[in-house]
């Protein structure tokens, strides 16, 4: 047989959604994956007992955890940004039509040992009990200048250079204190650390207009959950790659990474080597071609009521500013439930993230409850592997270039 153009081996979302696309692309696509399901280490486990013996629980869940299979746990949870870029892979690559999602219900953030919903228009602003009534006023001028501020239209500027002016500088522009920096920066921006604030402001700005762009599609909060947990979003990129000519092997051992000078040329398994001229792999494939950046802790909560003070949602998001804990990174709490098919009737994942230290040079998931950093992983890959940015114009054009292909709109 001839070499595959590419081989990805490991199965987590990221590795799948690049097989995906690299087959809508037209490279010849071989996926491996020692697991005998989809998505790897991001993976939703079910059923339940599949989770306790994970973790290494000597005990069967009790029956007041209800039927087994009602439940899909997240090994990393993320919710997508409405308007973010994995929410626009999914859209042009039409993996939209394997997949059903639900709006999370609340953002809230966590100031002085009790949590707030975040704001982020000026009606909210002004309604947010996060600030006092002149804060509220120049955090609502504040919102007005993000909104209207165009990089391609100096106008909008105000005296703000977008390559030049620092983020903190822009908050004192608008003599924010140090409660709305930090909900700010964290819980709209949603960065993970406060480096931000000594670098030019445009990407800052960008990630706040992001957020309420997201905001604004579906109004309760500016994220999305898929039903039956993310495990279906690897499950989706694969059948998309399938669809485009992809190879995908569940179950299937790696021996060995193949190298002929220094490069790959191929995997071996089970005494057969297939060949290929690039490869995508996840860390664990390559020990001792990677080292240890960072690490990230994370707790799994099963609870039968709703977070306290969110207003009894089904789901939400509650960020945990480095500052409010005397912290180097924030802490992160998503939550899920019965309502999104991921749990038994009148149950609730909540759970923990947080990074043990803030160096994060690796491509390993991150602490955050977010895809964007993801994608952005994605998109250098995909760069590195191809020569060329990531244009999701041009793969919808070719997309439209096969035939058969049938409509899909987004749920």
């Amino acid at each position: 047989n001839p070499p595959f153009l590419l081989v990805v081996v490991g199965g987590t979302g990221g590795e799948c959604i690049l097989s995906g696309i690299m087959s809508v692309n037209g490279k010849k696509v071989l996926h491996m994956d020692r697991n005998p399901y989809y998505g790897g280490e991001s993976s939703s486990i079910t059923p339940l007992e599949e989770l306790y013996k994970r973790f290494s629980l000597s005990d069967s869940p009790p029956e007041s955890m209800g039927r087994g299979r009602d439940w899909n746990v997240d090994l990393i949870p993320k919710f997508l940004m409405a308007n973010g870029q994995l929410v626009k892979m999914l859209l042009y690559t039409e993996v939209t039509r394997y997949l059903d999602f639900k709006v999370v219900e609340g953002s809230f953030v966590y100031k002085g040992g009790k949590i707030y919903k975040v704001p982020s228009t000026e009606t909210e602003a002004l309604a947010s009990n996060l600030m006092g009534m002149f804060e509220k006023r120049r955090f609502r001028k504040f919102l007005i200048f993000v909104a209207n501020f165009d990089e391609n239209d100096p106008k909008t500027f105000e005296g703000v250079d977008p390559k030049t002016t620092t983020m903190r500088d822009v908050y004192k522009k608008f003599d924010l204190g140090q409660d709305v920096i930090d909900f700010t920066g964290h819980a709209l921006a949603l960065y993970r650390t406060d480096e931000y604030l000594d670098v030019p402001c445009l990407e800052t700005i960008n990630r706040i207009k992001l957020y309420s762009e997201s905001l604004a599609r579906y109004g309760k909060s500016p994220y999305l959950y898929p039903l039956y947990g993310l495990g279906e979003l690897p499950q989706g990129f694969a059948r998309l790659s399938a669809i485009y000519g992809g190879t995908y092997m569940l179950n299937k051992p790696v021996d060995e990474i193949v190298m002929e000078g220094g490069k790959v040329v191929g995997v071996k398994s089970e005494g057969e080597v297939a060949r290929c001229k690039q490869l995508i792999c996840d860390p664990s494939y390559i020990s001792d071609r990677v080292r240890k950046a960072g690490q990230v802790i994370r707790v799994i909560c099963i609870l039968s009521h709703p977070i306290k003070n969110t207003n009894d949602a089904n789901s939400c998001q509650i960020i945990i500013p480095q500052n409010q804990v005397n912290r180097n990174s924030d802490i992160y709490v998503c939550m899920i439930s019965y309502a999104h098919n991921v749990a038994a009737q009148g149950k609730y994942i909540a759970i923990v993230s947080c990074s043990t230290q803030h160096v994060f040079a690796s491509r390993s998931y991150d602490a955050t409850t977010h895809f964007e950093t993801t994608c952005n992983d994605i998109k250098d890959i995909y760069k590195r592997m191809t020569g060329t940015d990531f244009d999701f114009e041009n793969m919808k054009r070719k997309q439209n270039d096969v035939s058969g292909e049938a409509s899909c709109e987004a749920h």
